[in-house]
């Protein structure tokens, strides 16, 4: 019996846990209370890696389609069959007949992503998709439209910050995204009392139930760009702009300010749902505070207008002089200099494609055209592979994308479980889980606001015939003629990259890798931004990035901002309900968390809302609109803002056998109200129109 020091892979923070393992079996998990960074703190989703790692509903053995279902084979049987029809395609069509979607747990997941880059890469296909496009993929633009490089994201430095505003967030469910903290609402409640001010701008009150906490200010769904504006213009019309900064580093500052001015207060006030003169206050205490720092997460990324959002949340730390300030937002290095690595001209990935002006956002095609890619693409796409993800539930327009799916010659998923899309796969392939392999915490890299770096082995190694995602990957490129890491033999080193990108930092790998809970590493520190990490050509922040008027972005931002005007506030309108229940489609099969009260999706409604259409707590409702219906219950919620409804994603797993318990409690999808295909999606960056979504609400 020992105990053994590892991390989380759920979500960025990697939290430091330890797992009991006893003669080859892992007991237990609990967080580890030495751990550098986390010292202790793990939310009860890592904790549930371990019911995850024992679930008999896992795939354990490759699984092939039958007419009576699906039946185990061997991996030989598997390589070999998807290898020999992969073949046939090429020679017949050529790579632009296969694709891809790549789900959001490779990004926790070290070495899964230099195996899906070497396949495809060495197969020529050019056209693939990813969750990113549902998720962050914005940040990524914004990015590289303002600091020149797609890897470059500021940290709010929570623990020294005067003034901390939060667009879009739920730190007591999410933890946060885009900044790499441990118990983020720890952080902010210490925050708060110390007597820094915490402003968190969201549809609902999500932290009311956190005394401590900060102050939400609710504002109207997919508006807060058009605050964000507001409250530059209210800065700059001020005189509380910092001009030493402004002059020192930044460019096209006049065409920035002349931006702004088009959403004064008095314009924007009756669109976002806050007084002129909030708005004006808003600006005053944020940029006269003595350090004040700014972040946003998918609340906001997931509107129309994600990148320009991105972009002026960067103009509101940079144009305050918060930027590269202690307690403002400071670049977090940790073992190696991503924002180098990710330098980038936006107008490089950009072309004319078959739905008009497109562009590859890291690679990806918009998540929201894989419908109508997979039926009426020429050549036709024959193949698809589906890696650790679950578009079926997790990208709008859930009935196309099932017809696109059927109609796809061979579909192969590699998963831990047969998810949704799993189930209409021909073949599903067991992967390890995070407690079977070994893994870097690399997806918090850039983002820490403590940063360190650790190393932790497989726990046990992979239970039956699972296999890690780049062995599978690996044995297809074999199969298939092509290079591959396993011609150096079974077990390969994979760890070169990994110890090459931590020498540049004068790191040893070796010495990580024998430290268990982790290095820390120089803390964040102000005074190197402009002169070492921001990548644009003359080293400058750009404050009116061109690409913006090049595609049209700023037009259309002026053409939504009249469709908001014209609609008026009666209009209900959906977002995303974060929950602790919940977390992608790993987490829909545990039974722990299928508590009382939590065996459906409700549409969340405002009691207002609710009276105002005869309805009462637990009535069964249609909500309908443009692009879909469905219906459920409704749950009385007093924390949206009236005029907002709000459903979790994730449900709907009415045919999902290879999940019992998903199945067992399937809910109803809220992405089948969600727009798809050509239109829903911003075309700066991919990102999918997915909330602020219009629907009517009526009694079913």
């Amino acid at each position: 019996m020992s105990n053994v020091s590892t991390f989380c892979r759920v979500c960025e923070p990697a939290c430091g846990l330890i797992a009991r393992v006893e003669d080859g079996e892992i007991t237990s998990l609990r967080p580890d209370r030495d751990h550098p960074i986390s010292k202790g703190f793990a939310c009860h989703k890592g904790i549930a890696s371990l019911d995850i790692h024992l679930d008999p509903d896992r795939v354990d053995r490759p699984q092939r389609r039958t007419a009576d279902g699906f039946e185990d084979a061997s991996w030989d049987e598997a390589i070999g069959d998807i290898a020999a029809r992969l073949r046939r395609i090429l020679d017949e069509d050529g790579p632009e007949a296969i694709t891809a979607y790549v789900g959001n747990p490779t990004a926790f997941n070290t070495f899964v992503g230099p195996a899906i880059g070497s396949l495809l890469g060495q197969l020529g296909i050019r056209k693939t998709f990813s969750s990113g496009t549902q998720d962050c993929s914005n940040k990524f633009a914004g990015s590289e439209a303002v600091f020149g490089t797609s890897t470059c994201h500021p940290v709010p430095d929570i623990e020294h910050t005067d003034h901390l505003l939060i667009f879009g967030e739920n730190p007591r469910v999410s933890h946060m995204s885009f900044i790499s903290l441990p118990d983020p609402l720890g952080e902010i409640k210490r925050a708060v009392k110390r007597g820094a001010v915490v402003r968190h701008v969201n549809p609902r009150r999500i932290e009311e139930k956190e005394a401590g906490a900060g102050e939400v200010i609710q504002l109207r769904p997919d508006t807060d760009v058009y605050l964000m504006a507001a409250l530059l213009d209210a800065i700059f019309a001020e005189g509380l702009a910092d001009a030493a900064a402004l002059a020192d580093h930044g460019t096209r500052v006049e065409e920035l300010r002349a931006f702004v001015s088009r959403y004064p207060a008095e314009r924007v006030a009756e669109v976002v749902g806050l007084s002129a003169e909030q708005i004006r206050s808003l600006a005053r205490e944020f940029a006269s505070a003595d350090r004040a720092s700014v972040h946003m997460s998918t609340g906001t990324n997931m509107g129309r207008q994600g990148t320009l959002a991105y972009w002026l949340l960067q103009m509101l730390s940079f144009v305050t002089g918060n930027l590269d300030r202690e307690g403002g937002n400071l670049y977090s290095l940790g073992f190696y200099a991503a924002a180098k690595a990710g330098r980038t001209k936006p107008e490089k990935h950009f072309f004319d494609g078959p739905h008009g002006r497109m562009r590859r956002i890291r690679g990806s095609w918009p998540g929201n055209l894989m419908a109508d890619e997979l039926r009426k693409s020429e050549p036709k796409i024959r193949a698809l592979f589906v890696i650790a993800g679950n578009p079926v539930l997790s990208v709008g327009g859930e009935e196309a994308l099932r017809e696109a799916i059927e109609g796809v010659e061979l579909v192969v998923s590699l998963d831990l479980y047969r998810n949704a899309t799993g189930e209409l796969a021909d073949w599903v392939l067991p992967c390890a889980d995070g407690l079977e392999r070994a893994d870097l915490n690399i997806a918090g890299l850039g983002l820490q606001a403590r940063p360190y770096v650790q190393w932790s082995d497989a726990l046990v190694p992979p239970r039956h015939e699972r296999k890690e995602e780049w062995w599978i990957l690996a044995r297809l490129e074999q199969a298939l003629g092509l290079k591959s890491v396993l011609d150096a033999g079974p077990k390969p080193e994979l760890t070169g990259r990994l110890a090459h990108m931590m020498s540049t930092r004068g790191i040893d790998f070796q010495e990580a890798v024998a430290t268990p809970g982790g290095v820390p590493l120089e803390p964040l520190t102000p005074g190197r931004f402009f002169s070492d990490w921001i990548q644009t050509d003359d080293q400058r922040v750009d404050c009116y990035p061109p690409v913006f008027e090049t595609e049209d972005a700023l037009a259309r931002c002026a053409t939504i901002f009249e469709e908001l005007e014209a609609e008026g506030p009666e209009v209900l309108k959906l977002i995303s309900l974060r929950t602790p229940y919940m977390h992608n489609s790993w987490y829909q099969n545990l039974e722990k968390l299928k508590r009382p009260g939590r065996l459906e999706n409700p549409l969340h409604i405002h009691s207002l809302d609710a009276e105002a259409r005869g309805l009462t707590d637990g009535d069964r409702v249609l909500c309908r609109n443009t692009w879909g219906e469905i219906e459920a219950p409704i749950h009385i919620d007093d924390t949206l803002r009236p005029g907002v409804v709000a459903m979790t994603h994730g449900w709907g797993n009415r045919a999902t056998p290879g999940m019992s318990v998903a199945e067992r409690h399937p809910g109803v999808n809220a992405n089948r109200l969600l727009p798809s295909g050509p239109g829903s999606y911003e075309p700066l960056s991919n990102q999918a129109f997915m909330t602020g979504i219009p629907l009517v609400v009526e009694r079913a």
